[in-house]
């Protein structure tokens, strides 16, 4: 039997989502193997992840699936695609969004909207630090990354220059045995007082262009350490984010609709 599931597909700052209306879907059997293969790249509509949205009288709730059919507890980039879904395509108004995730509530302010081209900023939430100076041993080397949550678990090693080998460092430290859920990890090199580069290794979807949370986890550990300070610019494989750090962290950057359709699932 076919089944037809309708998506709406966005990125933010190329790291892209498959949404779905939790009600749209034919069946709730095994979401995780949906996931899966809706987001497989070349037998699948491609995406690193496959979120459900449902109304709730805030704004939207979200349920996110990663390519791997794992379920994290958020992400950044794919929050902000949520709230350009509620603005564009559930008819939500207002500059102020709600969107509630597995890691809670957060709050999106609408910056400015060009077509279908949409800039938010995010508040992230207070950082909670693990691990200033963690010891590890990856690739056959030591480093001493910083670990943290920012609603969903962060390894982040500063290094002068990216190592050729970065995402077998990464890989290495993603299934690491001090981590029985797996973390997200992300490489930092510091340009300056108010700027970094970074990339990054995501937990359930593996090497990606961009990462919001993964960005505020950069940040914050950049931050943490010393190195730089509020206001910062994270500069990324795809672009750049801003992340500022006063009450709370703040993260700004784009998020886009790009197409719409039907995924035939064979299940």
């Amino acid at each position: 039997m076919i089944r037809r599931i309708p998506f709406t597909k966005l990125h933010g700052d190329e790291n892209d989502f498959l949404l779905t209306w939790h009600h749209a879907i034919p069946t709730q059997d095994d979401l995780p193997e949906i996931a899966r293969r809706i987001c497989a790249r070349n037998t699948g509509m491609g995406a690193d992840g496959w979120m459900l949205v449902a109304r709730t009288e805030e704004g939207l709730r979200t349920r996110l699936f990663n390519s791997d059919g794992s379920e994290p507890e958020i992400s950044g980039n794919g929050t902000r695609c949520a709230a350009a879904f509620a603005v564009e395509v559930a008819g939500i108004t207002g500059p102020q969004l709600t969107i509630t995730t597995a890691a809670g509530p957060k709050q999106l302010r609408l910056i400015e909207r060009s077509a279908l081209r949409f800039l938010f900023e995010m508040n992230m939430g207070i950082p909670v630090t693990v691990d200033l100076h963690a010891t590890m041993r990856l690739a056959g080397r030591d480093f001493d990354p910083v670990l943290l949550n920012v609603g969903n678990p962060q390894c982040v090693f500063f290094v002068e220059e990216f190592p050729h080998d970065w995402r077998v460092v990464a890989a290495e430290a993603e299934a690491h045995p001090r981590f029985p859920k797996r973390t997200n990890v992300s490489l930092v090199k510091v340009l300056d007082r108010h700027s970094i580069e970074a990339v990054f290794y995501e937990r359930g979807a593996g090497e990606t262009r961009s990462s919001g949370t993964g960005s505020t986890g950069a940040g914050a550990a950049a931050i943490l350490r010393g190195l730089v300070e509020s206001p910062l610019e994270i500069r990324t494989p795809a672009g750049l984010l801003k992340l500022r750090w006063d009450d709370s962290m703040f993260l700004t950057g784009p998020a886009e609709i790009v197409g719409e359709g039907l995924f035939f699932l064979d299940i």
